[in-house]
Order: C-alpha cells, then structure tokens, then sequence
C-alpha cells in the first residue's frame, strides 16, 4: 500500500507543480529522469506553504504556517 501512497502522492505534487509553475515544470524535464519526482514532491510540498503567505489574507497566516509545520514534523 506504501507503493501506492508514493505514487498518488508524486501524482499530487506534479499537477501542484505544474498547475503554478509551467516553467519549472519545464525546467524539470531537462534533469535525469530519477531527479524528476524528488524535485516535484519538494516543490509540491513547499508551494503549499507559500500559498499560505501569498493567498490567505483573510486568515491568521502565522498560526496556519505553524501548524503546517508542526503537521510535517508529525509525518515525517
């Protein structure tokens, strides 16, 4: 179920990557093939945290981003 997990979680993290940034997801493809998902799952992962501080003004971005963080503590 792990293999499973890896896969929907890359999958999640390309269309991330190429949903706001078509010009990296470019620039992606000039690296070695087993490059590729590393790099799509780091920005996918941090685009999330960005997106807290470029899109939710309505919301108290500084509890958010520390929940976000204690989040990822929690997975990893």
């Amino acid at each position: 179920m792990k293999e499973l997990y890896d896969e929907v979680s890359v999958k999640c993290s390309r269309l991330t990557t190429r949903a706001y940034s078509t010009s990296f997801s470019l620039g992606i493809l000039c690296l070695k093939k087993e490059m590729r998902n590393p790099i799509y799952s780091i920005y996918g992962f941090v685009r999330f945290a960005d997106e807290i501080v470029d899109t939710f003004h309505r919301y108290n971005k500084k509890e958010l981003l520390s929940r976000f963080k204690e989040e990822t503590y929690k997975a990893i």
